[in-house]
């Protein structure tokens, strides 16, 4: 006989995530992959990642960047012999924000101020200019 007391379960069974998918979670966010690609490695629905994972999602690429500024840290300040200074850069302009600032300055002749001009206006002042030196060799045109 079918005992009808006890509740009959429906859909998937519950999830729960163990510390080895946190880690591995973190280290894929931390690594820049996309959501979607951590939760078919994990072997769930995005939604369900976000859900369970929401620490580490929001904190993965937060500790990656710190190892990599420690990392560089260490490098520039000597403690630290071994690996890449230029990998680290690149890792921080990309995923840090980092940025090199250079500033350009722009200026005229002996490093006076450029000088803008309006084109409308120079034409007329060169116009001007010429009628001047004709009227000056021909003579000022009689009316």
């Amino acid at each position: 006989m079918v005992d009808f007391s006890a509740p009959i379960k429906r859909g998937r069974p519950s999830f729960s995530a163990t510390d080895e998918q946190r880690r591995i979670v973190d280290a894929m966010t931390g690594y820049g992959i996309p959501q979607q690609d951590i939760a078919r490695v994990i072997g769930i629905h995005e939604e369900s990642l976000r859900k369970h994972f929401r620490d580490e999602l929001d904190t993965g690429a937060a500790k990656a960047n710190a190892r990599v500024a420690q990392f560089l840290f260490e490098q520039a300040t000597g403690q630290r012999g071994e690996g890449s200074v230029t990998a680290a850069i690149f890792w921080l302009k990309t995923r840090a924000r980092w940025k090199e600032t250079i500033a350009t300055e722009h200026s005229g002749p002996d490093g006076t101020p450029i000088e803008i001009v309006d084109p409308q206006a120079e034409v007329a002042r060169r116009q001007a200019a010429t009628r001047a030196i004709l009227d000056e060799a021909f003579g000022t045109p009689a009316d």
